[in-house]
Formats: structure tokens, C-alpha cells, sequence
């Protein structure tokens, strides 16, 4: 009978590189460019409430493409970005040996996209509003946001509970600016 690898005497035991899981840094990120982009271009590296940062960065970026992007571009750049980042993402999850990283934020960035690109153009304030919300959906994960944050793993599991998010606060605008 052949020992397993991976149990031996009786001890489950694990390659080092997966025994613990590993700490997002600089130099982690630049490893390998899709850490860059999971990471937020670094906005994910925060020490304090990445997922924040990275919605920051979505913000920030945004503004600055704003001008430069059709809406049918940013919808065709939030597809892919979606779709890419279920690959990406689950990359860098994976290096990192955990589920759902808190420093990988590329999620945050495409979804706070998609609620940019249907709330713009609004003003400071209205884009502040939607920030607040869509951060409170992503901290808080409410149903159905959690339902779908706990059923799926890997990198569609980090991307669809951020999409779910992203919905329910345009839901959330949509029903305040039909109040108004």
C-alpha cells in the first residue's frame, strides 16, 4: 500500500506554498500582472477597508474615463471585466489560499462601474449616495446578496455577489427618484 502524500502518518499535512494562507503585498502584486488588476491596481492592498478603497479606485477611474468611454463602451468594458475578472479573480484568490480575499477588489471596481454607468450623469452628491449604498449592500450582504456570497466559490462566487449589489442599489435609487 503507497503512503499518501498528503496524509502520511496520519496527519493531514499540506505542500508548504498551500499550509497557510499568504498575505497580500506589493511585492505580492506585482508577481504577476493579473494580481495588479485583482488587486485593485493596489487599492486592494489598504490595510483598512479595502473593498472601500477599490470602490474608491472604481470612482476615481471612472471620472477619469468618463469622457473618453461611450455608454456602450463602459457596458462592453463592465462584460468583460465581469467575465475576465471570474478568471482573474479566482487566480489570485487561489495564490492567495483563501475563498474570497478581502484585498482582491477588482469585483467592487466592475460592479461600482455598472451602477456609475446607469446613475451617471448625476451630481457629486447622487454619486456619494449610490457609493454609501452599494457600500452597505457589499459590507452588510443582505438577502439575496448573501444567499449568493455563500452558494458559489471561486471567482464567479467574488464577482456575482459584488453584481447582485450593484442591482440592488440601482433598485434602491430607481425607487427613491420615483418618490421624488
Amino acid at each position: 500500500m503507497q503512503r499518501d502524500p498528503m496524509i502520511g502518518d496520519g496527519i493531514a499535512h499540506r505542500p508548504p506554498s498551500e499550509s497557510r494562507p499568504r498575505r497580500a503585498t506589493a511585492r505580492f502584486m506585482l508577481s504577476h500582472p493579473l494580481h495588479v488588476i485583482s488587486l485593485g491596481f493596489g487599492s486592494g492592498l489598504s490595510p483598512l477597508m479595502p473593498g472601500t478603497f477599490g470602490t474608491l479606485f472604481a470612482w476615481l477611474s471612472f471620472a477619469a474615463l468618463a469622457g473618453r468611454l461611450t455608454a456602450a463602451e463602459w457596458g462592453a468594458l463592465i462584460a468583460v471585466g465581469f467575465v475576465a475578472g471570474v478568471g482573474i479573480t479566482g487566480f489570485t484568490a487561489k495564490r492567495l489560499g483563501m475563498d474570497d480575499p478581502s484585498p482582491v477588489v477588482w469585483d467592487e471596481i466592475v460592479a461600482f462601474w455598472l451602477v456609475l454607468l446607469f446613475v451617471t450623469p448625476e451630481t457629486f452628491m447622487g454619486q456619494l449616495g449610490a457609493f454609501v449604498i452599494f457600500r452597505f449592500f457589499d459590507m452588510v450582504k443582505p438577502p439575496p446578496i448573501r444567499y449568493f456570497d455563500q452558494h458559489f466559490s471561486g471567482g464567479f462566487g467574488i464577482m456575482i455577489d459584488d453584481l447582485v449589489a450593484a442591482f440592488l442599489t440601482l433598485l434602491v435609487i430607481a425607487l427613491w427618484r420615483m418618490t421624488i
